[in-house]
């Protein structure tokens, strides 16, 4: 039977359960990534620590194909293009490096979502594609080439020593020649379905969905939700009076590395937005919101990673009029971008320079800067105004600026590069953010506990939101507004940390709890399934910090539209999980009434079936089957040979055995007369 089976394919294989595959990507013109053959990748595992070690399996060892144990500190464009151009290596598993490689490492490119922000021929031609400004110089683009074999990262350290030992035990070179049968070998499963590019993929998919009864999709695109939420509420059905001035508050809340769905992004993502909920949170708290004469939005963008998708999807609404809010009413935006690892406590003001030509921008955008720099008084901040002939960084507010020239200023710790040596790489974790706790913590005290980090990012937080108010036109003193350094501590440790802790399961539903459950550490990979878990929290945080408990019954927070005076339009209704009860295991939950939203960040180039576009992102990513990956014990090619003939030959003989049987069977087995029966 099937148990049978099982308990022999356990006794051969060891599977490897905590690994994280390369898998392929595509967009308008290319692939990039992984993948294995369709029945997996097989080779005998050599461990290169050094780069010395690479010679055995690129030249000198004696059972090709390899595959390959590699170091995480030799985890390197360089590397990688080595084993790219051979058919001696049929893999790749990738231990993690600790420390971070002390010289950085990014798989992204140099010049991020090059050609999708607003510079180009006829914007600002010698600011296009970095031509004045490298963002990202570490970026080996790494992430964006293709692979033809299967790249894998062990996650867990306890499964690289296991792999360590097999090959320590079973293929280590004894005096100079190779070593003897059986060898350790691994085989890694990461088929993809997709090829080419997206406008192939997608034509496949399409063609399947017209004419098939099941279809079979080959990649999807990219997409989720994007979160947002103003200080005065709107209706959101509706359309924003054209007259109203909105100021707009901007993060991306995505990240990637080389590896599918190991985005930590600590710095590249959730700094900023960490950062962003902590400014809502403390203008929320102001006592005269409600009679600012501005608007404010909070607006946390998915997707930005793959060429803005988020921002390109509220921008192409906002034009076509399936947003409540239209660009016109935008008076001026503000984006926050890495903002974690400031040197000297200096925050970098980058405006655009192209649209600072117009008079009219200009004086603005200079009101803008004034009220910024006034509002760091008082605060361990230093906001200083980059150069007049520098570009913009790669960010959101470039979608907007591609549509209409907006006043604006995007918020960084780097003055030109990114301080950031880890962008978009899987080492861009708490450690690079110089997160530190004291030894032993419990997870409690370690979720109160309030870092430095947490100090700093509540400093930029609070200058933040002073300036958002007096951008509004609030009139009192700003000192009262202040961010919390401890609810920025608690987002820091639900968002790198551990997202299944006590205050998340208070603050969400109680349908969507299981996304606490499923891996203690967030990554914030955009996917394709939706929303995320990222999405969901950013929502029920900013709902709990800028929200406000109402005295409505279950039955009534979850059918407002059914209660008298819920001002459906106006906000939206959660029924959260609520703190532990002291004195029992039971929950307290109750009803949040907030702003917060979901629109959908889908880019339009799927929405106009432009696979092809040039204007928006295009990124799909291919479906699969089947990802794993194990090691066992394999034998020499002779000795499978030997077998193969020994059973060829046994299973001859038996047919001959058989067939004679059966043709002498009325000999063989014929019954005897009886003797003692008499014929008449």
């Amino acid at each position: 039977g099937p148990c049978g089976g099982n308990s022999v394919e356990r006794k051969i294989y060891i599977p490897l359960n905590k690994t994280a595959p390369c898998v392929r990507l595509l967009n308008a013109t290319h692939q990039v990534g992984c993948q294995s053959s369709i029945s997996g990748d097989t080779g005998v595992i050599h461990v290169v620590e050094k780069e010395e070690d690479l010679r055995w399996v690129l030249t000198d060892g004696p059972h090709p194909p390899y595959m390959i144990l590699l170091d995480g500190s030799l985890f390197s464009r360089r590397v990688l293009l080595q084993l790219k151009g051979t058919s001696r290596v049929s893999g790749l598993a990738v231990a993690i490096a600790k420390p971070s490689p002390p010289q950085g490492f990014s798989p992204g490119l140099k010049c991020p979502n090059d050609g999708f922000g607003v510079y180009s021929k006829d914007y600002g031609p010698q600011y296009a594609h970095c031509n004045s400004t490298v963002w990202n110089p570490v970026g080996s683009g790494l992430s964006y080439e293709d692979f033809d074999f299967p790249i894998f990262l062990l996650e867990d350290a306890n499964e690289t020593e296991v792999i360590k030992q097999c090959y320590q035990d079973h293929n280590v070179p004894r005096d100079g020649s190779g070593p003897e049968y059986p060898l350790c070998a691994m085989q890694l499963f990461s088929h993809m379905h997709a090829v080419t590019s997206t406008v192939t993929c997608m034509r496949r998919s399409s063609i399947q969905s017209t004419f098939s009864l099941n279809p079979e999709v080959v990649c999807d695109p990219l997409l989720d939700y994007n979160v947002w939420s103003t200080l005065q509420p709107i209706n959101s059905s509706g359309k924003v009076d054209p007259e109203k001035e909105v100021i707009m508050v901007a993060t991306r809340i995505d990240s990637h590395s080389f590896f599918w769905n190991i985005a930590p992004g600590a710095e590249s993502a959730v700094s900023s937005f960490v950062t962003h909920l902590a400014a809502a949170e403390a203008l929320h708290k102001a006592s005269d919101i409600q009679l600012l004469q501005r608007n404010v939005m909070f607006t946390f963008f998915q997707g930005e990673t793959f060429d803005y998708i988020g921002s390109s999807r509220m921008v192409y609404d906002m034009e076509k009029d399936k947003f409540p809010l239209r660009l016109n009413n935008i008076h001026s935006f503000i984006e926050l971008n890495q903002v974690a690892l400031r040197n000297n406590s200096v925050l970098w003001m980058h405006t655009d320079p192209v649209s600072r030509k117009n008079e009219s921008i200009q004086g603005q955008v200079e009101n803008l800067l004034e009220i910024l720099s006034n509002s760091s008084t008082g605060a361990n901040v230093t906001l200083q105004e980059v150069g007049y002939s520098q570009p913009l960084p790669p960010s959101s507010f470039q979608r907007f600026l591609r549509a209409k020239h907006i006043p604006g200023v995007v918020l960084t710790d780097h003055r030109a590069s990114f301080h950031n040596r880890y962008y978009q790489s899987m080492y861009d974790t708490l450690e690079n953010i110089r997160m530190e706790y004291p030894e032993g913590l419990s997870p409690e005290e370690t979720l109160e506990y309030v870092t430095d980090t947490a100090k700093s990012l509540a400093e930029v937080a609070t200058v933040v939101a002073r300036a958002l108010y007096q951008l509004a036109g609030g009139a009192n003193n700003t000192s009262a507004i202040q961010a919390d350094p401890k609810t920025v501590s608690r987002m820091l440790y639900g968002f790198l940390i551990k997202m299944n802790n006590s205050w998340f399961q208070s603050i969400i539903k109680p349908d969507i709890k299981v996304i606490l459950g499923k891996c203690d550490v967030p990554q914030h990979y955009v996917a394709v399934s939706s929303p995320v878990n990222t999405t969901y929290l950013v929502q029920y945080v900013l709902a709990n910090l800028t929200g406000t408990i109402v005295n409505l019954t279950k039955e009534e927070c979850l059918n407002p539209e059914k209660t008298p005076n819920a001002e459906k339009e106006m906000y939206e209704y959660a029924w959260v999980q609520g703190s532990l009860d002291p004195n029992s295991t039971s929950r307290v939950p109750y009803c949040v009434r907030s702003t917060v939203r979901l629109s959908k960040a889908l880019s339009p180039a799927f929405e106009l079936r432009q696979w092809g576009s040039t204007e928006y992102s295009t990124w799909t990513e291919s479906r699969w089957k089947d990802i794993r990956a194990r090691i066992f014990l394999v034998a020499s090619k002779e000795l499978e040979m030997i077998t193969l003939a020994v059973g060829i030959i046994i299973l001859i003989f038996s047919l001959l055995a058989t067939y004679f049987i059966n043709a002498k069977a009325d000999v063989l087995f014929s019954i005897p007369r009886d003797p003692g029966t008499v014929a008449y």
